[in-house]
């Protein structure tokens, strides 16, 4: 039995475990019948043209997992960025975790997806924000809506300004010989309210897992939105993160994502300006090697004049890696001086390694400020050779401007404890002690 028909004779099963509303049962069954007629995306798929998904696909995946898994602190600590003081749900093999997990209803709701969709309470937010921008006719986020039931909800009122960062952890024991999770992810932040987020998913084992992850993130007027992605697993996880965006007037809303574990890593990051005087910014560090394979799928809809957004993303290649940056900024006849930048930089630090990149814009306004580009290149010799005419060897001197190369994207990390450990893992990556605290 193929992936795609096992999911469609589970959903039946998990329909009658969940007990929600009537119209997310109806959302539901739309979905499942969307994923049904159009089922996994291809390479014949434009979207996809460099990324297929065939090698994880032939995994017999567990839909549900037989049990309920107890890990302790102490083999999580690691994952966690532990010396802030944070908020922090936890999720073991898709199932919430509440003695690992610190959540909270005072002055702001960071708590659980299914509590939203069950309780009276958040029923006007759910019919208001829930599946309204992820797009219905992708049969990813299809998928994953079916059978929505778990992830993390976070609501920050008007004028409230969240007291510390919020982590959301999704971890896999290895329980079963190979699982697939779906989470749901709903954040809404009220007009002059601020918010920092932190997101990794991170298997416990080598059992192969395969993770269709959807987020979507409201930022109402002159909100702030700080989120960071940190995407390190094992060799045997591979993840889909579908990550959309609706700003309003003067919003200001920064995704960060850092990719350097998993086999196959796809995020679709989608940015929807509703608003005037908005500012989104994507950023991204990508550092793979042997045959990982990592794709940046993103665009910034302009829709109204007088926005701006910034897109960086850095990557560094070794062995047979492969990576992907298909990017693209759209800007309506209506979006008149808007002010947009995309830039994808890469290093090939092997000559089988691959990257496919393409940078777009379309552009229907005529007094607006774009620009894009892109560069694919090795370690500049002569750089590297100055270096090493001063004494440092020529490990260290690579490690050195291969920091450099990434170092500028790091400099807009607000959270510092977050920027040290981004740090450590660049430094984990290029496998070298830099001999200095970043």
């Amino acid at each position: 039995m193929s992936l795609k028909d096992k999911l469609i004779s589970s959903f039946f099963a998990f329909e009658e475990q969940v007990d929600v509303g009537s119209d997310i049962h109806t959302i539901r069954n739309k979905a499942l019948k969307n994923f049904e007629q159009k089922g996994f995306p291809t390479r014949k798929d434009e979207a996809w043209k460099y990324t297929s998904l065939n090698s994880i696909l032939k995994e017999d995946y567990s839909i549900f997992p037989k049990k309920e898994s107890t890990i302790e602190y102490r083999d999580v600590k690691k994952y966690l960025i532990h010396d802030i003081d944070a908020y922090t749900i936890v999720f073991i093999d898709g199932i919430y975790s509440s003695h690992l997990s610190q959540t909270t209803h005072d002055k702001i709701d960071a708590c659980l997806m299914s509590s939203a969709l069950d309780k009276p309470k958040y029923k006007d937010i759910m019919e208001k924000y829930f599946n309204k921008i992820a797009p219905s006719d992708d049969s990813l986020n299809s998928l994953n809506t079916a059978f929505s039931r778990e992830g993390a909800f976070i609501y920050i009122l008007k004028n409230t300004v969240a007291d510390k960062p919020i982590q959301v952890l999704n971890l896999s024991t290895g329980n079963e010989a190979a699982l697939m999770l779906q989470p749901r992810n709903l954040i809404v932040v009220g007009e002059n309210s601020h918010v920092q987020i932190i997101e990794r998913h991170q298997s416990l084992t080598e059992n192969p897992v395969f993770t269709n992850s959807v987020t979507e993130i409201f930022a109402e007027k002159r909100a702030m939105v700080d989120y960071y992605k940190i995407q390190n697993d094992n060799i045997s996880a591979s993840l889909i993160d579908n990550t959309y965006v609706e700003q309003k007037d003067e919003s200001n809303c920064s995704v960060h994502t850092f990719s350097f574990g998993g086999k196959l890593t796809r995020n679709n990051l989608n940015f929807y300006q509703k608003g005037e005087h908005i500012d989104s910014t994507m950023k991204g560090v990508t550092i793979i090697e042997g045959k990982q394979h990592v794709d940046h799928n993103t665009l910034v809809h302009h829709a109204q004049p007088n926005c701006e957004s910034h897109q960086d993303y850095k990557g560094i290649y070794d062995d047979k890696a492969v990576g992907v940056f298909n990017g693209k900024v759209y800007v309506e006849k209506e979006a008149q001086k808007i002010n947009a930048y995309q830039s994808n930089n890469n290093i090939l630090v092997s000559d089988k390694a691959t990257i496919n990149s393409k940078p777009q814009l379309e552009i229907f306004a005529d007094d607006v400020q774009c620009s894009h580009g892109c560069t694919i290149g090795q370690l500049d010799e002569e750089a590297l050779f100055y270096l090493k005419s001063r004494g440092i060897p020529a490990k260290e001197a690579r490690a050195l401007l291969m920091y450099a190369f990434a170092n500028n994207v790091l400099e807009s990390v607000k959270i510092p404890e977050l920027k040290k450990r981004i740090n450590k893992l660049i430094a984990n990556k290029l496998n070298v002690n830099l001999g200095f605290d970043l």
